[in-house]
């Protein structure tokens, strides 16, 4: 990659131009869509364990408003930045509008590695970010749902809850204000393994596309291909674990510290546990060690799934790619001018945009959950049970045969939770790819699948904007109504109220 800065934002942006122009929409519409609505830029102190006082760097972003409220991760990193966040609040927009669900996109972070800090001083530092949030009304279930992302998880979203409620005393819905809690705290079943799952779900739907399949070579399905993951943090780990379940063979693993590999199959769960144990994936036992972790991504296989961090494959890495298919588990990992590399050889890339989607999906059924206040399936499963033994009985005695115990049981099974949302998630993934194949096809100039996802969601968001309309109203005669060409003013906000200090961008439609 050259050394000029490379900025995540102005990738997505370049990613969205390339795809409206195989859209017909006003311009001014599809303007709109490409800002980000909302910046917000703070500092604020927090006093830690020694006493001494650091001034935190953090950011909310709401990108878009034409559903509300938004929703996005807050990710705890060193390396955060407000193009970075203004990106993924971009992508999450993108993301909801392709797996039908109804939030505008938004996305938070906080410029710290959560490593060098005790779990106090994290708490201090997540439940000040909250208050932030809330004093300037970037955070609640009907404006802006955060929910855990790199570096987080339902510890700080449970932290996020209690300072909201305790900030928002009597307010019956405040569980719906953050996703991804603990069960104990209103969170869902299945949402910790749900990104990896629907990542698993979107690339299997793929691989079940005959048409698909032979352009590349591979027989239909994932049994017996060949698959490589880079990164086994939350997202690679599940994805690992469930095509290795669907009998593919993960040949090659990779983390921050190197990678292994080995053509007769890896264990992910022992690989897991042997890093709990060592430190590292490397030394595994029959495993080789790659020197480098980005070796891993060059080796032979049939799918390829980056589940780390952004940018790991560029325009000076991707012809060494020899994957088939590349399935997009992290934000991001791979930059525009890989994606011209891989379009001209023949690779199908599942984009990011929709392929981690399910994390955002089980994130909807949960604040459903919280704003329904029932469990799901505590009013349907023993009457299904009930209802399923009956008809099974009926069967049985008119029949004069018995079914096996364990067909039994899979029969008379009421859905729990936990089977409701893998369902949910299921037909969100299966739906998504067939909507994103189907446009592609029926535009062969489209010349990847990135592109097809982009025009899918782009057509959604601006189909929001038309039918809304523009707000304010005009009374004059010379206004238009449905996809008008709005004028889009640009304002900037400084507000300085120590000891915090925002900073707020705000987008201004007028008709």
């Amino acid at each position: 990659m050259s050394n000029k800065h490379y900025s995540f934002f102005g990738a997505v942006e370049r990613s969205f131009d390339k795809a409206a122009g195989f859209t017909q929409w006003d311009k001014g519409i599809l303007a709109q869509i490409k800002e980000c609505n909302a910046v917000y830029q703070m500092r604020f102190p927090v006093k830690l364990d020694n006493g001494s006082i650091e001034v935190i760097e953090a950011y909310r972003v709401q990108h878009s408003h034409h559903k509300t409220p938004c929703k996005g991760g807050i990710r705890f990193a060193a390396e955060v930045n407000q193009d970075e966040v203004m990106a993924l609040a971009a992508l999450m927009t993108y993301k909801c509008a392709i797996v039908n669900v109804p939030f505008g996109g938004g996305k938070g972070g906080i410029k710290i590695n959560p490593k060098k800090y005790t779990t106090y001083e994290l708490e201090k530092i997540t439940r000040r970010y909250t208050a932030e949030l809330i004093k300037k009304n970037f955070i609640g279930p009907g404006t802006d749902v955060p929910a855990p992302d790199y570096g987080t998880g339902e510890r700080e979203m449970a932290w996020i809850l209690d300072t909201y409620t305790a900030m928002h005393p009597g307010e019956i819905d405040a569980a719906g204000c953050v996703t991804g809690k603990p069960i104990t705290q209103g969170g869902v079943r299945g949402r910790r393994e749900a990104t990896g799952l629907g990542v698993f779900y979107g690339v299997r739907e793929v691989c079940n596309m005959p048409d698909i399949m032979q352009k590349l070579g591979l027989p239909v399905g994932l049994e017996g291909k060949r698959v490589v993951v880079q990164g086994l943090g939350n997202v690679g780990y599940h994805s690992a674990k469930f095509f290795q379940q669907a009998g593919a063979k993960i040949v090659a693993l990779a983390e921050y510290e190197g990678a292994i590999e080995s053509d007769a199959g890896l264990d992910v769960d022992a690989v897991f546990n042997h890093r709990k144990q060592t430190g590292s994936i490397l030394n595994f036992p029959g495993a080789k060690n790659f020197e480098k972790s980005s070796d891993a991504l060059e080796k032979e296989c049939d799918i390829l799934i980056p589940a780390a961090l952004e940018n790991v494959i560029d325009g000076s890495n991707a012809p060494r790619v020899k994957a088939k298919l590349i399935g997009e588990a992290a934000n991001g990992p791979l930059t525009p001018e890989a994606d011209e590399v891989f379009a001209k050889n023949g690779t199908i890339v599942i984009p990011d945009m929709y392929l981690n989607a399910g994390g955002v999906t089980v994130s909807y059924f949960e604040w459903l959950k919280n704003l329904s206040h029932v469990r799901y399936g505590r009013l349907e499963k023993r009457f299904t049970e009930n209802l399923n033994s009956h008809i099974l009985g009926q069967i049985e005695e008119l029949s004069g045969k018995k079914v096996s115990q364990t067909e039994r049981d899979f029969i008379m099974h009421g859905p729990d939770e936990v089977d409701l949302v893998y369902s949910g998630l299921e037909e969100t993934m299966i739906t998504a790819t067939h909507e994103i194949m189907n446009t592609w096809k029926a535009n062969p100039t489209i010349p990847d699948m990135r592109t097809a996802a982009y025009v899918v969601a782009i057509n959604k968001v601006a189909t929001s904007y038309a039918e809304l309309g523009i707000f304010p109203w005009s009374s004059s005669k010379n206004s238009t109504q449905g996809a008008s060409s709005p004028f889009l003013l640009r304002s900037q906000i400084h507000v300085d109220a120590p000891p915090s200090k925002l900073r707020v961008f705000v987008r201004v439609q007028t008709a």
